[in-house]
């Protein structure tokens, strides 16, 4: 009836939707998140200043083309 391709591409689709609605779900500030019977409870002020911080403090790129002198 239906091949194992079908099967495989099924699952892989179902499972990148669920890690897209993961991510959005991450990148969102919801405080609260309840489904089913899964409560997520998230401390966003201190996940949004850690964005800040890694954002402001990121390490100056260095040109791989630079040489050294000896």
């Amino acid at each position: 009836m239906f091949s194992q391709i079908f099967f495989v591409g099924l699952y892989t689709s179902l499972m990148a939707f669920a890690l897209a609605v993961g991510n959005i779900l991450f990148k969102s500030k919801c405080k609260e998140f309840e489904c089913c019977c899964i409560r997520i409870i998230r401390d966003v002020e201190i996940e949004e200043r850690e964005t800040e911080f890694i954002a402001t403090h990121q390490p100056m790129n260095h040109s791989s083309n630079s040489s050294t002198h000896i």
